[in-house]
């Protein structure tokens, strides 16, 4: 495996994909070293990157959401933020449960 030295120029061109597909594959297939100069690079800083969400509907009792409504505004949170966290820690309490 050969290094570029700092201020070399990557050897070959990086084509031109049609589709992520096609340049995912190129890449899984080739070494980066030969294409791009990597001495220059600098870390990248991602504050504001969040996870992934997904909208859904969901249909729950009025009583449930009524509930749900006044645990939340009693912790001062959002009645979804509160929903979220209580579904992160019913899942994990189930994958602990099954494992164990």
């Amino acid at each position: 495996m050969s290094v570029l030295k700092r201020g070399a120029k990557p050897k070959r061109i990086v084509p031109r994909f049609k589709s992520e597909d096609e340049e995912r594959e190129f890449w899984s297939l080739q070494d980066s070293l030969g294409y791009l100069d990597w001495s220059k690079t600098r870390p990248a800083i991602l504050p504001r990157l969040k996870p992934s969400t997904a909208t859904i509907s969901l249909r729950l009792p009025e009583s449930l959401l009524t509930a749900l409504t006044v645990l939340a505004n009693q912790r001062d949170v959002p009645y979804q933020s509160l929903l979220k966290i209580f579904l992160a820690e019913r899942i994990e309490y189930e994958r602990r449960r099954k494992v164990g």
